[in-house]
């Protein structure tokens, strides 16, 4: 777990260089995060895969990983602020909208050894970052391997 009092203001526990609640996450994906998650995994895995996988996914509790962790797990490049995804969820946050926890599935899904693989939520992982790299960041994550 983060330190709640890390890069915050502790009266008003905002983040100090960009004015935004700390707690900026839903308490569960969105419905429309699934399909986009069968999406990119169905490019990775077979279809009896990828529902094994999905269905997982929605099963599993809420888990918190730290943004440098997950880009660092994921083996995935910190895309810029100035990315159009990654801008449009700073703003989100900017006008108190909250986002949705990231789905992750643990273990290789493309034979190169990569450890995790961001099924949906790879450009909130990236505002995350750009807002404090030490916040906690909501996920469901599944196994690749069932």
């Amino acid at each position: 777990m983060a330190d709640k009092d890390h890069g915050t203001d502790k009266d008003h526990g905002t983040d100090k260089d960009h004015g935004t609640d700390k707690e900026h996450w839903k308490s569960k994906p969105e419905d429309h995060d699934y399909p986009a998650a069968v999406s990119y995994l169905g490019l990775l895995a077979s279809e009896p895969d990828v529902a094994r996988m999905v269905k997982a996914l929605k099963a599993a509790p809420l888990a918190h990983f730290k943004a440098k962790d997950l880009l660092r797990a994921s083996e995935l490049p910190l895309l810029p602020a100035d990315n159009p995804a990654v801008a449009r969820d700073l703003k989100k946050v900017k006008r108190g909208e909250l986002l949705s926890p990231v789905l992750l599935i643990r273990g290789d899904l493309s034979g190169g050894a990569v450890p995790l693989t961001v099924a949906d939520g790879y450009h909130r992982i990236c505002a995350s970052y750009h807002l404090t790299e030490d916040a906690d960041i909501p996920c469901r994550i599944a196994d690749a391997k069932g």
